[in-house]
């Protein structure tokens, strides 16, 4: 009897033994079999595993997208081995893939990074135009956007986010929102800000970095000659020490808004906005775009001289006058008489 269940036991034994390494060998088999891309034409894809995703929510995820077939061999692997770690991201998937190589992956965080490129000048509006272009993001809701970035502190007391985002190339995940984005943004402006601030010109008719900050979205605008920016800051610097008006088209422009169609015209100058600087004293109430380090340095470095008015000359650069009269015949000369089909008043 004793003999009879020793033997019995043996065999329980040797088939659990080759009941295990069938299941190990199968194992291994199903997590190294090649992954399927679906019905795309390509050789590659993309994977996106959002924030807080486990190993079973992504395994669920690629088996209902049809690329691994059985999700259940990777749930056992993952347990015998301890790779039950995966991060965020968007990840490359090829058909050269295995169960086992994406895991490996999704472990050590092997994402793809995309880029995205804000121009320096550009408004809030442009930034959120741009981001709305890329699929990942092409869902943006403006209002909730401004409201969270109003919550996070963006914009201070002044609650308008304008000027405060860096503009930069910057590296995003599949798994990155807008706001992250822009708030990434927005602590290299400050960042930035604060740097240069620290290093100004004495004499300046800024009371806080905000209006250098103002001042700086202005000569952003203004001009795109590396070698004009110091030149125009010290005009309008001139000019608010003066008590003139900076009177400046761009900041007109800005405060039209959509009414704005491209033509600037004698009648829009005469318009009152609290942006009008034809109309207003001082610095209009917060910037009118995303200025570059250049512009912000420029402005708290303004060239010394005694020029107060300039005007395109219309191949990207402007002629500076000391007087009015002067400044008035050099409109005449660059805007009236010799205005060509190629006119231009900023630079390509």
């Amino acid at each position: 009897m004793k003999k009879l269940i020793l033997q019995v036991f043996i065999a329980l034994a040797l088939g659990a033994v080759v009941c295990f390494v069938a299941l190990v060998i199968m194992i291994g088999i199903k997590i190294n079999t090649p992954v399927k891309l679906g019905g795309l034409n390509s050789d590659s894809s993309e994977f996106t595993i959002n924030k807080g995703a486990n190993v079973h929510n992504v395994t669920e995820a690629l088996f209902y997208r049809g690329t691994i077939s059985n999700p259940w061999a990777i749930d056992l692997y993952v347990r015998v081995t301890g790779l039950t770690k995966v991060k965020a991201g968007t990840y490359s998937v090829s058909s050269s893939d295995t169960a086992l190589s994406l895991l490996q992956k999704f472990n050590r965080g092997g994402v793809l990074q995309h880029q995205i490129t804000f121009v320096e000048g550009w408004s809030f509006e442009q930034w959120v135009r741009e981001l709305s272009s890329i699929e990942q993001f092409e869902d943006i809701n403006k209002e909730e956007l401004v409201k969270k970035l109003i919550l996070s502190g963006i914009a201070g007391e002044n609650v308008n986010i304008e000027g405060w985002l860096f503009p930069d190339t910057y590296n995003y995940l599949g798994s990155d929102t807008v706001l992250e984005i822009m708030l990434r943004a927005h602590r290299k402006m400050k960042r930035v800000l604060e740097q240069e601030w620290s290093k100004r010109a004495p004499g300046l008719p800024y009371v806080t970095p905000y209006e250098a900050l103002i001042m700086a979205s202005i000569v952003e605008k203004e001009t795109g000659l590396a070698e004009e920016r110091e030149v125009i800051a010290g005009v309008f610097v001139r000019r608010l020490l003066k008590g003139m008006r900076l009177q400046t088209d761009p900041t007109v422009i800005y405060g039209m808004g959509a009414l704005y169609d491209g033509d600037l015209r004698r009648r829009d100058l005469r318009q009152l906005t609290p942006y009008n600087t034809y109309m207003i004293k001082g610095l209009p109430p917060t910037p009118i775009a995303m200025p570059s380090r250049a512009s912000i340095s420029a402005a708290l470095h303004p060239k010394e001289g005694s020029s107060l008015y300039f005007v395109a000359r219309g191949d990207g650069g402007h002629y500076f006058s000391d007087t009015l009269q002067e400044h008035r015949d050099a409109v005449n000369k660059y805007q009236l008489e010799q205005r060509a089909e190629n006119y231009r008043s900023a630079p390509n």
